[in-house]
Formats: C-alpha cells, sequence, structure tokens
C-alpha cells in the first residue's frame, strides 16, 4: 500500500544536469524514468542540480520536483545548505557521479547515502582534455571515487559494476540497473525497408571519444573500395568539431557532403531530427556505427536493433553490454576504424549471418524497457530500507 503524501519517504537525487538541461544526455533520461516511476510507487523525489539559463527555480515534472540552485561552482554548497535544512525530512541521498560528484560521504549520514555512476571516465580525459588536465583527472579519478566505496552502489552495466568492484567497491554492495528505451520495439512487420544503396548511420554527439571520427574513417574506405554506399550523421552539429576534425578528412578523400540528404552528398550531417525521423532512419539504414571509447550502456543501439537495424560498435566498456558481447550486434576485436570496415563489407552482403544479426539483436533489445528499470530500482530500495 502507498504511503499517504505526510508520511512518504523522501529521495534526494544530486546531478549535475536535469532532463531539461541544455547539455543532457542519456544519463539524464535515464535519471528522470527511474525517479518517475518511484514516485509512482509511491515515494517521493527531489532532484537538485545546477541552474542553467532559462531553466526555472523550482518545478514538478511527472511528479518528480526539480530543484534548480547555483552553477557548476556554486551547486555543492547550496545542494549542502538544502539537506543540513531538510535532513530530518529525507530518507536517502542518491549522489549521481557524472564526472563530476556532490562528495556526500562528507556531508551525509552514511545509512542516507547512495551512489549512482554509469560510466568512469578513465581514458576519455585524455581525449577530451590537454595536458596537464587530462593526467590530473585521470590520477584524480580512482581517490574520488573510493570515498564512496563503503556506500550501496548503483549502476548501468556489468562493465561499469567490474570497474567499480575493481577500485574497491564490494561486489554484492553493487547493483546493475537494466537501462529502457522510450518506446515499445517495432514489429518485425513495421520495419523500414532497406535503402538500395548500402547506408549507414550515425547517432550521437560530435566528440572523438563518441567514435564519430572512427565511424567516418571506415565509411572512406567503404566509399573508395565500392564507389557506393552513403552515410547519415544525427545529433546537434558542433560546427568547429567538424570543421576542424571531419569535414578535412572529407575532402582529402574527396567525399561529397551536406547537410541534407540529398543524392550529391555522400555524407549528411542531419543535425538534430525528431524523435520520428532517428528512429525511420536508423531503420532504414543496413547498420548503426557506434564506435564509442566507454559508455555507460550505449542506449542508442538498443533502440537501433527495437527498429530491426543491428549496430557496430568497439568492445569498449557499456558498449560490449548493449550487444550482448558481440552476439547482438557486429563488435570488433581491435577498436580500430579498419576494423570497423570490415564488418560493414559483411553487411554489404545482406546474407544469412546479416540476418541472423537483425533477429538476435532484436530479440535482445525486447528486453529492455523503463518499466523494467524502475522495477528494479524500487526492488533495491526495499532491500536498503530492509537493511536498516
Amino acid at each position: 500500500m502507498k504511503n499517504t503524501e505526510s508520511t512518504k519517504k523522501l529521495l534526494l537525487f544530486l546531478s549535475w544536469r536535469d532532463i531539461k538541461a541544455p547539455k543532457r544526455g542519456g544519463a539524464e533520461v535515464f535519471t528522470h524514468e527511474m525517479a518517475k516511476r518511484a514516485v509512482a510507487a509511491g515515494w517521493k523525489v527531489i532532484h537538485f542540480s545546477p541552474h542553467y539559463e532559462g531553466g526555472a527555480p523550482a518545478e514538478v515534472i511527472d511528479g518528480v520536483q526539480y530543484l534548480r540552485q547555483g552553477d557548476i561552482r556554486t551547486v555543492i554548497f547550496h545542494a549542502y545548505r538544502f539537506y543540513k535544512k531538510h535532513r530530518h525530512d529525507i530518507s536517502y541521498v542518491v549522489d549521481q557521479c557524472n564526472t563530476h560528484q556532490f562528495f556526500s560521504p562528507l556531508w551525509v549520514e552514511p545509512e542516507k547515502r547512495i551512489f549512482f555512476i554509469h560510466q568512469l571516465t578513465r581514458e576519455i580525459w585524455f581525449i577530451n582534455l590537454s595536458f596537464p588536465f587530462s593526467l590530473l583527472g585521470f590520477l584524480s579519478e580512482t581517490p574520488l571515487l573510493k570515498i564512496h566505496n563503503r556506500d550501496p552502489a548503483l549502476t548501468v552495466s556489468s562493465s561499469t559494476k567490474q570497474d567499480l568492484i575493481d577500485v574497491g567497491f564490494t561486489e554484492n554492495r553493487v547493483w546493475v540497473l537494466p537501462e529502457g528505451i522510450d518506446f515499445d520495439p517495432w514489429p518485425k512487420e513495421e520495419w523500414r525497408k532497406k535503402e538500395r544503396e548500402t547506408t549507414f548511420i550515425y547517432v550521437g554527439r560530435m566528440a572523438n571519444y563518441k567514435g564519430i571520427d572512427a565511424a567516418v574513417k571506415a565509411f572512406i574506405r567503404f566509399r573508395r573500395t565500392h564507389g557506393t554506399g552513403r552515410l547519415w550523421v544525427v545529433g546537434k552539429k558542433n560546427e568547429e568539431y567538424l570543421e576542424k576534425e571531419i569535414y578535412p578528412l572529407l575532402k582529402e578523400a574527396g567525399i561529397s557532403w551536406g547537410d541534407e540528404d540529398t543524392r550529391e552528398s555522400s555524407v549528411s550531417f542531419l543535425g538534430f531530427v525528431s524523435e520520428e525521423e532517428k528512429l525511420d532512419r536508423m531503420s532504414r539504414a543496413h547498420a548503426l556505427l557506434f564506435p564509442s571509447r566507454r559508455e555507460g550502456w550505449g542506449l542508442i543501439v538498443t533502440e537501433a536493433a527495437a527498429v530491426g537495424t543491428p549496430s557496430v560498435v568497439y568492445d569498449s566498456p557499456g558498449i560490449r553490454d548493449a550487444v550482448d558481447h558481440g552476439k547482438a550486434g557486429y563488435m570488433v576485436s581491435r577498436n580500430t576504424p579498419e576494423q570497423i570496415f570490415e564488418k560493414m563489407e559483411g553487411i554489404k552482403q545482406q546474407d544469412d549471418d546479416y540476418s541472423a544479426m537483425q533477429e538476435s539483436a532484436y530479440d535482445f533489445a525486447t528486453r529492455f524497457h523503463w518499466d523494467h528499470t524502475g522495477a528494479s530500482f524500487i526492488k533495491f530500495m526495499e532491500r536498503k530500507e530492509s537493511e536498516q
């Protein structure tokens, strides 16, 4: 039986972004979907994060109370002050680490603490930052994680769970929550017909660690080999990154590109598209290319599989989980563009192996839904309650 409003237990989520933040990503979607199901199960949930331009200081979304105070420099102080003021009403504090954290072990009682992390940063420090900041970030990550290793931890993949165990977390106190997708997997009869010309799609942010450069390099070799083929790039454009890193590769290879899907452009940078168009294009493409270096899970891989399209991925933390270690997607043995190209070669043949991979990827994707995520989180909280 659900508690009455006055006696509901209160969960305080601490995060660096929320579901409406300009730089929101998969982690924020995951947290919101989980939190709103906790509300439906009888909890009260407050999500505390920095304020951003245009964001309301407070609003309720799907029953979750969102509070926004301070900025990335001051939000920890504001969260600390909020907690101290309401500590007797707050049952548990979920400190969500997304590179940054709130250092809750320094100011929240041990019995109330829960640590939540999607992925470690590790080698991404060296991809995203220059020396010496990259080295400082890399060297500080493990010690900062260890301040939480006595707390129960939530994560989203077995890869990240193992990473946490490797830095001192206790195995039976790390709980893996299943990922979810926002839609029901399409019935097979609703899968879109594949494009006549072999077509690949990349969906995601334009950053080297996400693998867009590797995807483009693999496509360039594919196009040079066959003289045909198309690549759709979907995601918010970063013109500075494109001008510096991607356009020169295409120009040197003599491959045409543009901002629209036309026959004159072998590579189309489509920018942000609607959810409907994204799924439609993923279903029409022969494969999703997603050679990311590290993810919490790789949700886009599951989404593509749910509309009948397998993915070609690196053997990376989180990503290997999303393709079931190569049983539900093409996972390379070495993380290089050349290996991505070799998988693309097989896909072009459209043989029985491709059809079998479509089926296995789809079957794996049908296991994931936000309702399962919410149910697993509630089960975790029930166990946490029983330990008090």
